[in-house]
């Protein structure tokens, strides 16, 4: 039978998305038995996150310093704001490096049954910043969730309301996919967006 402070480790890392039990129990046995210097440094690294990082006054992203590294380049394109619900979304548009405009990171989606609306997520400073910068466009990069398109068409109502161009990313097939295997939903979607070429 398992130590009490060995069920607690498993316990803990059971709190990451996508891990649990069996997969916890797999990792805590790794740590604790062959490579205890990667796991003292795990504790190390992860205590000092949790202390140090914290949100970008500009953009919302993640960062240990006031201003992060994206908003502190000068490869951005001032005039193009891309708005992402996370900052897992702002890192997948990165990793693409296919924009180099700034973002805006909500954190959240509109969910008013779970208590989430547009203060909680940052609106104000949004708009703020749609009002003070010369900004030429707003690009809307929330998820195709119910949640994320109301999300996204109360940031273009109000952003057209100050005079602002607004877009919406394209959804529909992927580069390299085969129609019979596309879903019905997705599909639709790359119809219904289609552009003339």
């Amino acid at each position: 039978m398992p130590s009490p402070l060995f069920n607690q480790l498993i316990h803990s890392l059971c709190c990451l998305p996508g891990v649990g039990k069996k997969s916890a129990q797999r990792m805590a046995l790794y740590l604790i038995e062959r490579d205890k210097v990667s796991a003292k440094r795990l504790v190390r690294v992860l205590a000092e996150s949790i202390e140090k990082i914290d949100r970008c006054v500009r953009c919302r992203n993640l960062t240990e310093d006031l201003l992060c590294s994206l908003c502190g380049s000068e490869r951005s394109n001032k005039g193009l704001l891309c708005v992402v619900e996370t900052p897992a979304d702002l890192l997948a548009i990165e990793q693409a490096n296919c924009f180099f405009g700034t973002y805006f990171v909500l954190h959240g989606h509109l969910s008013p049954i779970d208590g989430i609306g547009p203060e909680e997520l940052g609106f104000d400073e949004l708009f703020k910043q749609l009002h003070e910068h010369d900004l030429k466009e707003v690009i809307l990069a929330t998820n195709l969730t119910l949640e994320g398109e109301t999300t996204a068409q109360f940031i273009a109502d109000k952003s057209r309301s100050l005079g602002k161009k607004v877009s919406r990313i394209a959804y529909g097939v992927p580069m390299g996919g085969e129609l019979e295997y596309v879903d019905g939903g997705t599909l639709s979607l790359a119809l219904d967006r289609r552009k003339i070429i």
